[in-house]
């Protein structure tokens, strides 16, 4: 078997990101069952979309249900095949045609969001990978696969830093009061997500551009989502954003524990 592929615990959790990641997937069902829509990180969907409704259920559904089978042993495989399957025809027939369809910012945003989510089921698709997947599926799962779900995180992370270059405005104003030069931190991480993706791609420094780049996610949340939730002073498309950040800093996390050395000797003594 592949030396990068955990098996499953008796519990079936590989890593606290496969955990966390789990827990925003049944966050973000039962959000989608309260908002009876699709919640933010499968938007934008085209209004005139056929069975634009049902799709939206479908992806609650999907959230839900996945994020649930992750945490199960029995469950996990078939949890993590069916999201990565739906998030890499989501990414194929909506995210890609929203970059050529939306304004620059939205439609790469869009598309960068799904990448990272997709990369993060790519890699739990690995990790449970069944003997059936490894037979018809070979492509997706070893090493392969998991290198196929680093470059898709490396590639999400670019517009990502773009946006905070074309609307600096907008993100300055973001940075916490405390700091000095908003404009310049707002720059700065526009860069590092740049930089970070670029590094994850071409494999220099992958392991440290991965953390880092989850540790500016997590820190954003903290810093800048977590006083302005404290304030009651969010905008409905804030809330959305704060969403973002959570469920971006989880699928990352995932993408991060995919380098641990220390996961990979827990699957070798799992291995059966």
């Amino acid at each position: 078997m592949n030396s990068t592929t955990p098996q499953r615990t008796a519990i079936g959790i590989a890593s606290v990101g496969h955990a966390t990641f789990a827990a925003v997937m049944i966050f973000l069902g039962v959000l989608g069952l309260i908002k009876g829509g699709f919640t933010v990180i499968w938007e934008p969907v085209p209004k005139g979309l056929p069975a634009r409704q049902a799709l939206a259920y479908l992806s609650t559904v999907i959230s839900l249900v996945s994020g649930i089978g992750l945490f199960w042993r029995r469950t996990a495989s078939l949890a993590s095949r069916i999201l990565w399957a739906f998030l890499i025809l989501w990414l194929l027939l909506l995210s890609i045609p929203s970059v050529f369809l939306l304004p620059l910012v939205p439609g790469t945003w869009s598309c960068g969001r799904t990448m990272v989510m997709t990369a993060a089921a790519w890699i739990l698709f690995t990790w449970f990978a069944t003997d059936w997947d490894r037979r018809r599926l070979g492509f997706a799962v070893g090493d392969k696969g998991v290198c196929i779900a680093r470059v898709l995180y490396g590639l999400g992370l670019i517009p990502f830093g773009v946006a905070h270059f074309i609307y600096p405005q907008q993100t300055a104003p973001l940075v916490p009061g405390w700091l000095p030069w908003h404009m310049f931190w707002a720059y700065f991480t526009g860069a590092t997500f740049i930089v970070a993706g670029v590094a994850v791609i071409i494999g220099v420094f992958a392991r440290l551009a991965t953390a880092l780049s989850v540790l500016q996610m997590g820190l954003f949340g903290l810093l800048v989502w977590v006083p302005l939730i404290s304030a009651g002073t969010l905008s409905p498309f804030q809330w959305g954003e704060v969403v973002t950040t959570l469920a971006l800093t989880a699928a990352g996390w995932v993408v991060a524990d995919s380098y641990s050395q220390p996961l990979l000797t827990w699957r070798t003594s799992h291995t059966s």
